[in-house]
Order: structure tokens, then sequence, then C-alpha cells
């Protein structure tokens, strides 16, 4: 007996699903045994013309469909990302249409939601898996034009401008990058790859000019100028009101590479050619490459053939990431943003309202003056550079029981606080967030910059005050006890529930302390200097100053001041990187470098090792296990990222533990 097919549903109804249902019919390892429309009557009519037993006159009902083992979303693009992640929920393994997502963080959100559902993911580019793109990766890789320098690559073509087709519109990722303009960058990325000893290449530079229509506002055609490490250089063009000559030229040292149908190659089996010229030589060469099925065919079997890896080479989830990104780039070097991308409209990439999904949530703790939990886990808001990737950080965040999120009124000039600010707005929950924020940074470390400053971080945080409010920095010149005044001012005001401090030493902090008591007023209520399993050999930042030392570690055991802790992770020191050999990253070189800190990085992965989880994982439980209240701040800019930190809280350590990954002693 035979393998048993893998079982298909088809996720819409439109043209390209009929493509494929075609091609699922003609693979060897599938088979249709469900669709679902929005209608019934598109179900039945569709079940009809391709003998599909289980007709379903709702998306969710066909993932709720038990026969389903496989879904191919044939949706427009907007609806790819909220239909991928409520696949993966479902325990559905997914083939989603090009491209995956609108842009690369909603892209993040569907990847992380297979990878947390163990379910296979890959992104439909149907040229990856079939064998003509197979032989062209071997005559790249095997030299057949010496070293490669430049890629043409085109996908475009000219449809009736109607505004109300889906390929002019706006709202539903219309224009031409995202519709075909995905092929040849991701051709680009693949040859520039392989070119280089890889499989795929990131782009050193993206840049591009393109038209955008007057009425529809999306990109009628465009180009892309695209650089690659080993100076390779791509051209690529698209369009969707611009017939193109859809073909691909690679030209290398010795010769030139041309692909006649690089895209959609013998789309019912057959023959297709790669002609190879080589400079000097008036013969060329062409290569015929053998197609023995349906091209969606290929497609549909590659998925079979790598469900339990859940990603597959042909298109792996860095490989659609990195191409997502690099479209994003293109399109912001043509000055197109979606109207769904503009901060006021960004909404969960789930298409759900935001709630707390996570079955064992971030832990919580209090703080008087507060009144609200605080995750012991903060979310640091200050690399985030546009709202759809701040949205799906502090949506995923959020999701996983995260309730505090740390900016400062220095962040790139603003727009951390007017991205949080916008973000919270947007989802409605001021009330379930509590934002630290921080202001008086030199060479604004004056009382009189405090409320300037303030006024202008609750405006870009559109709120009436900030839970927790920081001073930045330090002032040695100016009496601890003026800052305290202007702090006191605010808090009476309900500007701010409770202050502190950011990189102030004990001496100062106490100083400060003494003079509110003095006289009746809030003194500091937290600390935020710089505390990690790896002492801090040298500031990354000048006015900076940590706390892991032994005096400091006993004063805020003695006192029980709550500590917030930037770089709670040592900058990396702990990600896998540090060796004394490797200097390559100078500041983790000049910051953490050491004999003691060498020595706790090698108990870390000890320990690590004996637990099943990542040495960096250990660094911050270290910081979470302290016998004072601690509340970590953590940077991540991916969302693995953030899985890999939240990996810390499965780790529990004793008084013991934490003592020998500091100092090697029980």
């Amino acid at each position: 007996m035979g393998k048993e097919r893998l079982a298909w549903g088809i996720l819409g109804t439109g043209s390209i699903a009929k493509v494929f249902a075609r091609g699922v019919a003609g693979s060897e390892t599938g088979r249709l045994v469900a669709v679902g429309s929005r209608e019934r009557a598109t179900a039945e009519r569709f079940g009809e013309e391709f003998g599909i037993p289980r007709r379903h006159a709702s998306y969710d009902a066909l993932l709720a469909d038990p026969e389903v083992q496989a879904v191919y979303i044939a949706t427009p693009h907007p609806f790819h990302a909220e239909w991928s992640i409520r696949a993966a929920e479902a325990g559905k393994h997914i083939l989603c249409e090009k491209p995956l997502t609108i842009n690369q963080p909603q892209a993040m959100a569907v990847i992380e939601a297979a990878q947390r559902h163990d379910v296979f993911l890959m992104e439909a580019f149907m040229y990856r898996c079939h064998p003509q793109t197979t032989r062209l990766v071997e005559l790249i890789r095997d030299g057949a034009i010496g070293d490669v320098r430049m890629i043409f690559a085109t996908f475009s073509y000219d449809a009736d401008p109607n505004l109300e087709s889906r390929i002019y519109d706006q709202q539903y990722g219309g224009g031409g990058i995202l519709d075909v303009g995905c092929y040849p960058m991701s051709m680009a990325r693949l040859i520039a790859g392989v070119a280089t000893g890889q499989r795929i290449a990131e782009p050193i530079e993206v840049t591009g000019c393109g038209q955008l229509g007057p009425e529809s506002r999306v990109d009628e055609y465009a180009i892309a100028s695209v650089r690659f490490p080993g100076g390779i250089l791509a051209q690529l063009a698209t369009g969707v009101h611009a017939q193109g000559e859809n073909i691909v030229r690679i030209v290398g040292s010795t010769g030139t590479i041309v692909v006649p149908d690089p895209w959609v190659p013998s789309p019912h089996g057959g023959v297709t050619r790669i002609i190879v010229e080589r400079n000097n030589d008036e013969a060329r060469q062409e290569i015929v490459i053998e197609a023995s099925k349906d091209l969606y065919a290929f497609e549909a079997d590659t998925v079979a053939a790598h469900l339990s890896e859940r990603q597959a080479p042909e298109m792996s989830w860095d490989d659609t990431l990195g191409n997502m990104a690099a479209l994003d780039r293109w399109r912001a070097a043509i000055g197109l943003t979606y109207d769904l991308e503009q901060p006021a409209a960004v909404a969960p990439v789930s298409g759900r309202a935001l709630a707390v999904r996570a079955t064992r949530p971030i832990p919580t703790s209090t703080m008087e003056g507060i009144g609200k939990p605080i995750s012991r886990l903060v979310f640091g808001a200050d690399n985030q550079v546009n709202m759809p990737h701040a949205a799906v950080m502090f949506d995923h965040f959020f999701e996983q029981g995260g309730t505090c999120y740390d900016t400062a009124h220095e962040y790139q000039d603003g727009v951390c606080e007017r991205l949080l600010g916008q973000w919270i707005k947007n989802r409605g929950i001021r009330e379930q967030v509590v934002i630290l924020d921080k202001g008086a940074h030199t060479p604004h470390c004056t009382p009189g910059y405090v409320t300037p400053q303030l006024l202008e971080s609750l405006e870009r945080l559109q709120t009436d005050y900030v839970d927790i409010y920081m001073l930045h920095r330090d002032n040695l010149e100016i009496p601890a006890g003026e800052f305290i005044d202007v702090l006191n001012e605010h808090k009476r005001a309900g500007r701010i529930r409770v202050f502190g401090a950011s990189n102030w030493s004990i001496p100062r902090f106490e100083e400060a302390q003494a003079y509110a008591r003095a006289h009746g007023l809030a003194g500091f209520a937290a600390l935020s200097n710089n505390f990690s399993l790896a002492q801090m050999i040298e500031a990354p930042w000048a006015g900076c100053l940590a706390s892991s030392d032994a005096e400091s570690r006993a004063w805020l055991t003695r006192t029980g001041m709550p500590l917030f802790p930037w770089s709670s992770q040592a900058r990396g020191f702990f990600a896998g990187t540090a060796h004394p050999d490797n200097r390559s990253n100078a500041e983790l070189v000049r910051c953490w470098y050491s004999d003691d800190n060498f020595a706790r990085l090698e108990r870390a992965k000890q320990m690590a090792s004996e637990r099943g989880v990542l040495p960096i994982n250990i660094a911050l439980a270290y910081v979470l296990y302290q016998p004072f209240p601690t509340f970590p701040l953590i940077g991540p800019r991916t969302l693995a990222e953030t899985r890999v930190a939240l990996r810390a809280l499965d780790v529990q350590l004793s008084p013991e533990d934490v003592q020998w990954l500091q100092d090697g002693t029980k």
C-alpha cells in the first residue's frame, strides 16, 4: 500500500485557487478534500468543477474540518496574514500564496504562529519548486559564466486600469511590487546568494523609482537597483500597467545566462530552456529541462516532501523574511505606503482584538503607587522605526502577558514615543499597560528641562500621565533635591504616578532620598541602572552606570528598591558570539570582555546545557532571581528574539544557583 496522500483544503476560490486545484490533482502526493469560500454558492461551484467533496461556506469552517491536513491560502494579499495565523492555530499545514503578507513585520507574525503551533509553512513561489530553477542554481554554482556580476529580471504586465480591481486597489495591497515584483527580487537574492556560496543573499542597498497612479496610488510600474555582497548588482522591473519582456538575464565574468520563461515555466509539464552564451564564443548552449508534471504539482509535492521539517529549502522562512524586507525597502524607495500601514490604521495581524493569549503569561508584580500589574519583563520600545513593526512587536508582547513598555524622550527624536502612544491609542489599552518613560538626558539633564520634555513626551504618547518616569541621566553639578522638587510638582499634578532615576550612583540616589524625607516629599520609587550576570567593564554610552557589583547588590537587597535594569543580558554577551578570540564586535569587547565575565559565560553554558535552554536564558533568569525586585528590560527587534527571551521564564534558580553563576561558589 502506498503512502497516504496529503489532504488539501483550498481557502478562497479565485483564479489562482483554480490553478492550484489543477496542480494538486496532478501531483504525486496530494488530494483535494475541501474548499472554503465566503459564500455557499461559490464553494459549491468550485467543488463541482474540481470534484471536491467537502464544501464550506466560510473560511473558519474549512479550518475546523478534521479531514483537512494542509491548506492553500488564495485570498487577496491583505488577508494572507490573518488566515495563515488562524490556519496555524487550527493545526493545519500552510501553503500561502505570495506575497506571504503585506510587509515583513506581518511575515514575522505568521512565521511565529507556524513555529508556535508546529506546522509547516511555505510562501508559494512555485517557480522555486520547478526543476528549471534547480538547474539554474547548479549552473551558477558550477561557474558556468564565471563570477556573477549583474542580474536583470523583469516581471510585469499591462492590466486594464480598473480601480475596482484588486490589482489597482490600495486597500488590497495593489500594484506591481507585491503582485509580481516579488518574483524578480526573490530570484536576484537567490542568484546572488548561490554566487557567493550561500543559499540566498540579502541586499546591501535597495534604491528605485516608480510611477504611482494618481487615482490608484499604487505602483503601476517600478524599477529597483539592488547591490549585493560580492559586487553583484541587480536591476529589477515590475508593473501592472506596463508589459515587460519577463525574462532573467545573468551577466558573469565569462558569459551570460538567459532564462526566457523564469516565472511560469512549463505550467502543464513539458520542456523549458536555459540559454548559456560564453564570451568570445559564437555558439550558444541551450539547456533543455523536461518537466514531468504541472508547475503547481511540483509545488504541492514540495510541501509534502518537507512536512516534517516544517519548512522547505525551496522557500525557507528566512528567505521569505528577507524577501519581504527587501520589498519593503523597494516600496519605501518609491514612496509607497498602504493605507492599512498608516500609524492610526495598523490593526492586529491576527484580525482579532488584542488579548492575553499565552498559556503561561509573563508573571507580574506590583509597585506602590502604580495600581496596575507590572510584567516582570519590560519591553524596550526603543528600536522600532515604523508602525507595522512596532505594532507586531508590541502586540505579541502584550499577548504573552507583558504590560510594561519602556521608552524615552531621547529615542529617535521622539519617534519611539509616538509609535508607542499611537499603538496604545489604537488598541484602547491605556489602563492595561504601564508606560516607563525617561527624560532629562545629557546635555539637557537639568531640572529646567524636565518640565518641557515631560509635557512633550505626554503629547507624543497621547496620554495624560506616565506610570513611571525616570531621569535618564544624572548631573552632579546640580543638588539632587532640585530634581526631587520638580518631579514632585508633576506627581502632584497627576502627570506621573511614581518616578525614579536611571544611571544614578547609590550615593546620589541616597542624597535624593534624604532630601525627600527631610522635606516631606515623595522620593525615588525605582532605580534603572545596568545589571546583568556579566559585569560591565566600560559603559556603552557616556554617563551610564551599572549596579552589578557586590556593594550595589547588597544595597539593593537591604533597601528592597525595585531595579529596572537595562542591557539585562549584557547586550548579547551570552548570545553565542562572545569568545576571547572573536573581537569583531568592538562594543562587546570594550564593555564586557574580561576573564571574570568569560568564566560566568562558561558557567551559564554549563547550566544551560543541563537544563535544555540557552545561555542567554540563564543570564536573564539570573537577573529575575535576585533577592530584590527586578524588572529586566529586554530589547528584541524580531519576534524570534522575543521568543528566545521568554524561555528564561521557564528557568528556576535557587539562591545557590544564583551564587554559583555569579562567582562559582555555592
